[in-house]
């Protein structure tokens, strides 16, 4: 044996990815929990509240955007951002006020990708 192994306190792998790992997890957490606070806020004060969440999960980052957008962050005068705001308050509004089924909205709020 080394005099390195004799002197140097046995940490295996698996403890020191604990110790690196756990602060972070909470800090994940933490942050985790004042975003899902400050969304559950945004959809009350909307009048959204009370959306099934598979529908509030579709418009969570139009919702994360426009909130950003209020608080300063940037500013977008694109025709694209708007009119993906519009479509997003008619198909809501259209669930709300009964118009449309949920699957409905839902397809029509999904984001197609490239």
């Amino acid at each position: 044996m080394s005099l390195h192994t004799l002197t140097t306190p046995a940490i295996s792998k698996k403890s020191e990815t604990k110790l690196f790992v756990a602060p972070l997890l909470n800090r994940i957490k933490k942050e985790s929990k004042k975003e899902f606070v400050e969304m559950q806020q945004t959809f009350e004060l909307m009048g959204w509240g009370e959306l099934p969440d598979e529908l509030k999960i579709e418009i969570y980052d139009d919702v994360r955007f426009m909130v950003q957008e209020l608080k300063g962050y940037y500013s977008s005068c694109d025709q694209f951002v708007q009119q993906r705001r519009n479509t997003v308050h008619f198909w809501v509004s259209s669930f709300q006020d009964g118009i449309c089924s949920l699957e409905a909205a839902i397809k029509a709020l999904k984001v197609k990708t490239m």
